[in-house]
């Protein structure tokens, strides 16, 4: 079984948790699926990454920079090249009910843009957030308070 760390949980003033902003629908791939699966399946939709599985269970994640990196930089074959050979890990995941704060620090801490949300009691993969997830919704969020003409007593300046 793959090594997986769990986000640490900061306590901040948002409201808003992971599970407001995460992907539902993830895509994933077998971890003896080659790179060149891997890859088709990133430009069918459109995706920087692939959760990666083996017998159902979160085994560890592939992003680009691994195909990159560990694929076309070491001159290696896409036809032959399992995922399990190329993908990150150990895998950083967070709880659905973690704050966005904790995602993103936890990103930022990491130096990682996608995290697979998971859920500690049943231990299953429900989402995934990433950096770009987090940045939307918060600029989403400015902008209906801007629309509003309403400023959040948190932002406005003393």
């Amino acid at each position: 079984m793959c090594e997986r760390k769990m986000a640490v949980e900061l306590q901040l003033s948002s409201p808003f948790r992971v599970e407001h902003v995460m992907i539902r629908q993830v895509i994933v791939i077998d971890s003896d699926a080659t790179v060149r699966q891997a890859v088709d399946s990133m430009n069918t939709y459109e995706i920087g990454c692939l959760v990666v599985l083996a017998k159902g269970k979160l085994e560890g994640i592939i992003t680009e920079r691994d195909i990159l990196k560990r694929v076309i930089g070491k001159s290696r074959d896409v036809d032959e090249t399992k995922t399990k050979e190329i993908m990150s890990q150990p895998v950083w995941v967070v709880d659905p009910n973690a704050g966005l704060e904790t995602a993103l620090q936890n990103m930022l801490r990491h130096k990682i843009k996608k995290l697979p949300v998971v859920t500690q009691e049943e231990d299953s993969l429900v989402g995934l957030v990433t950096f770009t997830d987090i940045a939307r919704f918060q600029l989403k969020l400015l902008s209906e308070f801007l629309v509003k003409g309403e400023t959040p007593d948190r932002i406005k300046k003393q």
